[in-house]
């Protein structure tokens, strides 16, 4: 007998009051983007589960896709059966003995969601526990610290029965919490930002400024790998690709170089504000972390932040360096980021830039030039690519699909 579906557990949503409905039906549409690539999977959302069904599919890799899901607490591999307590026994007896090792201890956990049910959850697990017993020679009980945990859920519609329970990424649904435009560079910082966004429920679209001939096409693919690293997580990613050259030279030629940077980020910010407008998102997100780098102290935000009334999320702002690797590194981000493609953000980088930059100087410098003209040219001709998960292969619960 192998699983035909997964079980999957809600976390931080389950709290939620009349907006319950709406956080799972967000979820429901995380897990199909995520697993677009089977067609034959179907899902069904009740009030307390969502259940994949399988219809043949490789479930081996579906369960490694729905860990970076949001919104879910855990997950098991299940097989369902009628509520008749004969062929309950025989499907936990068969699971077991797929499982089952020699010199391996296992115990019985049964809820009983279904309280009208004929035997109570102690019953249950005697029931089942015997029948093991009896028909797997030389086992032993631990009910502290199994080999082998059997569940048995009973709920009103079947009974579903595991012997595993996978834990989630935890969070909100993507999308729960609106939309916000991530500003993704190709290094370490951004990928993570996005992710720790898209944790709390947002729907992210990633910004990216492109710099040809100073900042290469491998450059560009880079942040496109992590785009498709971000999709893993939501089921799609949007990014967003700023031809950036001409502001970029213009801003070297015309702002003294220790303010460059800082006009540079200004001028990032005041572009990622237009195309957040146009895609009715309501935030935007940064990787920006105090003091890590000139441009992020807080005399420099200061002086950045001033030309959009927008809110600017940073999730990393507190966090130290090797903190945000080791995140970067747990979802597969890291060795795409230190790939040596420069972005544009370090291929004009001043000599001496400016960490203490005065607001009424870099406005000043900026009075000079009409950047508008410039900016809507740049918003106007953005290339924007829809990204999907990407393919992943893994033998995970081989023999029992």
């Amino acid at each position: 007998m192998n699983y035909d579906r997964i079980l999957i557990r809600y976390g931080e949503l389950s709290t939620k009051g009349r907006n319950r409905s709406k956080f799972i039906e967000k979820l429901a549409n995380s897990i199909r983007g995520t697993l677009h690539e089977f067609p034959k999977v179907t899902i069904r959302s009740t009030r307390d589960r969502t259940y994949v069904i399988l219809n043949g599919e490789d479930g081996r890799q579906i369960v490694e896709r729905l860990k970076g899901v949001f919104g879910i607490q855990s997950y098991s591999p299940v097989i369902k059966t009628n509520k008749d307590i004969e062929e309950i026994k025989a499907a936990v007896l068969q699971l077991f003995e797929k499982v089952h090792r020699e010199g391996q201890t296992f115990k019985i956990t049964t809820k009983r969601a279904d309280k009208t049910y004929f035997l109570e959850t102690n019953e249950l697990n005697h029931v089942f526990g015997s029948h093991i017993l009896q028909n797997v020679p030389n086992l032993t009980v631990n009910v502290k610290n199994p080999d082998i945990n059997m569940q048995v859920e009973i709920r009103s519609e079947a009974a579903y029965i595991s012997c595993e329970t996978i834990q989630g990424a935890g969070g909100l649904p993507a999308g729960s919490s609106g939309k916000a435009m991530l500003m993704l560079s190709g290094g370490i910082d951004s990928p993570v930002a996005g992710y720790e966004s898209m944790k709390r429920g947002l729907d992210i679209e990633g910004v990216h400024f492109f710099s040809p001939p100073f900042t290469s096409e491998r450059a560009k693919q880079k942040v496109i790998d992590l785009s498709e690293k971000l999709a893993s997580f939501s089921g799609r990613f949007r990014l967003h690709i700023v031809p950036f050259t001409e502001i970029q030279q213009l801003i070297q030629k015309q702002v003294p170089e220790n303010y460059t940077m800082t006009t540079t980020r200004r001028l990032m910010l005041r572009i990622t504000d237009k195309i957040r407008e146009k895609q009715e998102a309501l935030a935007i997100v940064t990787g920006e972390s105090l003091g890590q780098v000139a441009s992020q102290t807080l005399e420099s935000m200061y002086a950045i932040n001033e030309v959009t009334n927008t809110p600017i999320l940073r999730p990393l702002i507190m966090m130290d360096k090797s903190d945000i690797v080791d995140i970067a590194q747990s979802i597969d981000t890291h060795d795409i980021s230190i790939r040596p493609f420069e972005d544009c953000c370090t291929i004009f980088v001043p000599a001496s830039p400016k960490t203490k930059p005065k607001r009424e100087k870099v406005i000043h410098y900026e009075s000079y030039i009409d950047f508008e003209p410039y900016i809507q040219k740049a918003v106007d001709n953005i290339e924007t690519i829809d990204i999907r998960p990407q393919e992943s292969k893994t033998d995970t619960f081989e023999g029992l699909f």
